[in-house]
């Protein structure tokens, strides 16, 4: 008698789908894997990495790349993304995404938002961002494989990692007016965000990215991820869940 194998991953939770995004939205770094059809074995490689809004991996690289070359003869691709710590790498919540990737027109208002979404988290990409041989490329995702621990294994669908920016028209805008907003004029806040509200050491803190989900913070090479709780239900709702989160930090500071 045929014995049925036990499926090993959980039913995918809110909890889960917050660890996911968090490691999407802090993740510096990945390992790209592509398909080097001519050998027939997979090419792995390691790719900086940013998001679009909607949480989408998005990465640059050169024409004279191997992994650039292999993902315009086959764009079938995934990419894995760990979370950094002491101990036990293995220990440690790892994601990996299945995508297609999609390489973005040059000089497209597209590729203008994704730009400087990228260069607030690589800023030392401005050294080359430009150059001819260099292109954006989006990883549009439709699966993902979690593991958040021992015996905590999840298979998610796009729907549970990315964000739905069905009800928030223009978002991309207004991020961009609110993420220089905060830096120039309410640092102070954006530090307590990090310091108080993440656990974070203290130093000048920058918001790097907002969505309608919560907010990507920087100090040098280190990101957090700062969820809300709930998400936004619109656009409008921006301002004053910043202003909330200033004072809850602030309390906590008293």
């Amino acid at each position: 008698m045929d014995v049925k194998e036990k499926d090993p991953t959980l039913p995918v939770d809110d909890e889960a789908r917050l660890l996911a995004k968090k490691l999407m939205r802090s993740a510096r770094s990945g390992a790209l894997a592509t398909n080097a059809a001519d050998e027939g074995i997979p090419f792995a490689s390691l790719v900086a990495v940013g998001t679009d809004i909607d949480g989408s991996p998005v990465i640059l690289t050169s024409q004279l790349s191997v992994h650039t070359r292999l993902l315009a003869a086959d764009p079938r691709c995934s990419l894995l993304l760990s979370a950094v710590g002491k101990g036990d790498p293995l220990a440690h919540p790892r994601l990996t995404l299945l995508a297609r990737a999609e390489r973005l027109e040059p000089g497209s208002d597209e590729v203008q938002r994704i730009r400087r979404r990228y260069l607030l988290q690589h800023p030392k990409a401005a050294l080359y961002v430009d150059f001819p041989d260099f292109a954006f490329w989006r990883l549009n995702v439709s699966s993902g494989s979690l593991n958040g621990g021992f015996g905590r294994a999840y298979r998610m669908g796009r729907e549970d990692l990315l964000t739905d920016m069905a009800a928030f028209p223009g978002f991309a805008e207004m991020e961009a007016g609110a993420v220089e907003h905060m830096n120039e004029d309410h640092g102070e806040a954006v530090a307590l965000y990090a310091t108080r509200l993440c656990g974070a050491r203290d130093g000048a803190w920058r918001l790097i990215g907002i969505d309608p989900e919560g907010l990507q913070l920087a100090l040098g090479d280190e990101l957090l991820r700062l969820a809300f709780s709930p998400p936004l239900r619109g656009p409008e709702e921006l301002r004053s869940r910043l202003v909330d989160l200033a004072r809850e930090a602030r309390a906590r500071s008293a």
